[in-house]
């Protein structure tokens, strides 16, 4: 999509064209769902993040005029929501067990072949630090370049790309050993 197709839709969705939030959805929904699946190990608890997201986008959509990346937005607005999500995760499990300590939080799960990325993989992605997990996701499922990643996380460029690039040294370390 063009910086101009960007700005015409930003501007007919601002204006009310409710065809420019279908096209939103569109355009954006699947890579959300991506990541937020990723992040979160549950499609009904992504489904609720991603949603979350255009319903937030809905309610601020006449101060979207000064943006100036509307996929690294869309990704830091789904950040602030798969933090959300987990909190309230944590704390309903918190309560089901009677304990208000921070329990294990285990690999996604893979379905009926959803996923291409095999248990390995996951289990990988699992080990890294959050800050690496992070990056690997939104460059790989959000399909964001380093400079999108950096503006969705508030850092430069140069570190999403060192980020990355150590974490696909620890993923290669780790499957390697795995094999072996």
């Amino acid at each position: 999509m063009s910086n101009d197709e960007r700005a015409d839709l930003l501007d007919r969705f601002r204006r009310g064209d409710p065809t420019a939030l279908a096209e939103l959805y569109d355009r954006f929904a699947g890579r959300l769902y991506r990541v937020a699946f990723r992040m979160l190990g549950d499609h009904g608890l992504a489904e609720d993040a991603v949603q979350e997201v255009f319903l937030g986008v809905l309610k601020v959509r006449y101060r979207l005029g000064t943006l100036e990346d509307l996929s690294a937005y869309l990704f830091c607005c789904l950040r602030r929501a798969v933090g959300r999500l987990q909190v309230i995760r944590q704390r309903n499990k918190n309560l089901a067990h009677g304990s208000f300590q921070d329990a294990e939080t285990g690999a996604p799960e893979t379905q009926g072949g959803e996923t291409i990325w095999s248990k390995w993989v996951l289990q990988a992605l699992q080990q890294l630090p959050p800050e690496q997990q992070e990056v690997v996701l939104l460059k790989i499922e959000g399909e964001l370049t380093f400079a999108e990643i950096a503006m969705a996380l508030g850092i430069s460029p140069n570190t999403a790309a060192s980020r990355y690039r150590y974490a696909l040294q620890k993923l290669r370390h780790y499957l390697s050993a795995q094999k072996e």
